[in-house]
C-alpha cells in the first residue's frame, strides 16, 4: 500500500474522543508513536494515568477510525499499549486498626451540596435504631455540620487520662457516638489548615477517641477528592465507600470521580453502594405528588453503568432541612422520609454482610 503521510494519519486520530475528558486523544497526549510505511501503520497510545479504564478499548477504535479515513484496505499493523510497570502489592497494613470497630462506612461525595452530611447522620442513627452499635466521625474539616445536625454545639469532649494515654470521650446521642471537628473550634472561626495538619488532626480523633465496640462506625468525608481521602482510606481498614449524589448531571459527573478515587489501585476500596438525595420534591401538604427537579433516575442510570448498587432514594421535603437545622434528625419521626433513611440502614448492612460473611452478633443500644 501507499504510504499514509503521519500528519494525515494523526489527524484522523483527532476524531477519536475519549470518553471521561470528552477531548480527543491526540490533544491528550495520548498517541505517543506513529509510524507509517509501505507495509502499513502502526500506533502507540498510551496514558499518563495507570489505571486508565479506556486505554485497552481504544486499540479497536483506533483501527476502526483509520479505516474510516484511508478506506477499508487499509493495513493497521499493530495499535501498541505499553505494558504498565507496576508495583508488587503493597505488604503494609493499615497503620489505624480500631480492633473494636467491626466495619468502617466512609460517606463520600464528588462535590458539595448534595446532602452528603444529611445521609451520613441520618444513616447512623437509622443503623443504631436497627440495633447496631454505630459511631459517627465527622470528617469534614473545613465544613462540620453535625454538631449542628446533633443539637451540640456547644458540646466540648472530655479528654481523660487511660494510663499515659489520652482519651477522647464522644458524645452519645440518639444511640450514636459521635465527634467532630466542629467540637474543638469555635464554631464562628474558620480552620485555616494545611493538609497534613487536617489529616493528623482526623487521625488523632480516630486513635484517641473512646469508641467501645462498634458495629459500624461511619465516617463522614469531605466533600471532593482531597489528600485528606487518600490519608484515611490508605492508614485505615475502611471497608466501603458510600457515593452520595443528586440525580443532577452536574452532580453525577463528580460522582463518577469519586468512584474512581475509591477504585483506585493505590486505594482499592469497595463501593458499595449509591444513595441518591433530592432525588424527587414531594410537597408535605401533598405527599402523593413527586416533582423531579433536579432530573429523574439519574443515579439508578450510574448504578447500571458501574455495577454499583443503588441503596436509596432520599426525596427532598421541608421537614428533612428543618430536623437538620434543629437537632432532631429526620429518621427519628415517623415519615416517610425516617422510612427511606431506615431501609438505607438495611441496605448497608445488607452489602456490608455480602462482603464481611462474618458479621458478628450486634450490640443493643438504647435510643434516647
Amino acid at each position: 500500500m501507499n504510504r499514509i503521510p503521519v500528519n494525515d494519519i494523526r489527524k484522523a486520530l483527532e476524531a477519536i474522543i475519549h470518553p471521561e475528558s470528552r477531548k480527543n486523544i491526540v490533544e491528550l497526549g495520548l498517541v505517543k508513536e506513529i509510524v507509517s510505511d509501505n507495509e502499513g501503520i502502526s500506533v502507540t497510545i498510551d496514558s499518563p494515568r495507570p489505571n486508565d479504564p479506556f486505554i485497552s478499548s481504544l486499540k479497536s477504535v483506533v483501527v476502526r477510525a483509520l479505516k474510516d479515513a484511508f478506506g477499508p484496505d487499509t493495513i493497521v499493523r499493530d495499535v501498541k499499549v505499553p505494558p504498565k510497570v507496576t508495583e508488587k502489592p503493597s505488604e503494609k497494613k493499615p497503620e489505624i486498626v480500631l480492633d473494636d470497630v467491626k466495619n468502617i462506612i466512609a460517606v463520600a461525595s464528588g462535590k458539595g451540596g448534595v446532602g452528603k452530611s444529611t445521609v451520613a447522620v441520618n444513616l447512623s442513627i437509622a443503623l443504631a435504631m436497627n440495633g447496631y452499635a454505630t459511631g459517627l466521625l465527622d470528617a469534614d474539616i473545613f465544613g462540620p455540620s453535625i454538631p449542628l445536625m446533633f443539637n451540640a454545639l456547644d458540646f466540648r469532649p472530655e479528654v481523660i487520662k487511660n494510663g499515659d494515654a489520652s482519651v477522647v470521650l464522644p458524645l452519645e446521642r440518639y444511640g450514636v457516638r459521635v465527634l467532630s471537628t466542629g467540637f474543638f473550634v469555635d464554631p464562628d472561626d474558620a480552620v485555616v489548615w494545611r493538609g497534613p495538619m487536617a489529616s493528623n488532626f482526623l487521625k488523632q480523633m480516630l486513635t484517641m477517641a473512646e469508641w467501645g465496640e462498634l458495629d459500624y462506625l461511619i465516617i463522614d468525608l469531605p466533600p471532593g477528592t482531597s489528600d485528606i481521602h487518600l490519608s484515611l482510606v490508605q492508614e485505615v481498614a475502611v471497608t466501603g465507600a458510600i457515593i452520595v449524589s443528586t440525580p443532577q448531571q452536574v452532580a453525577l459527573a463528580d460522582a463518577v470521580k469519586g468512584i474512581a478515587m475509591f477504585r483506585n489501585e493505590k486505594i482499592d476500596v469497595p463501593v458499595i453502594g449509591l444513595v441518591e438525595n433530592m432525588s424527587w420534591f414531594t410537597p408535605e401538604e401533598l405527599p402523593g405528588n413527586r416533582y423531579y427537579i433536579f432530573g429523574r433516575e439519574g443515579c439508578k442510570a450510574l448504578s447500571e453503568k458501574t455495577g454499583i448498587p443503588l441503596l436509596g432514594q432520599i426525596p427532598i421535603v421541608q421537614g428533612i432541612r428543618e430536623s437538620g437545622d434543629s437537632g432532631r434528625p429526620a429518621v427519628l419521626d415517623n415519615t416517610p422520609v425516617a422510612e427511606a433513611f431506615r431501609n438505607l440502614a438495611e441496605k448497608v448492612a445488607e452489602q456490608v454482610a455480602i462482603r464481611n460473611r462474618d458479621l458478628g452478633p450486634t450490640k443493643r443500644v438504647n435510643i434516647n
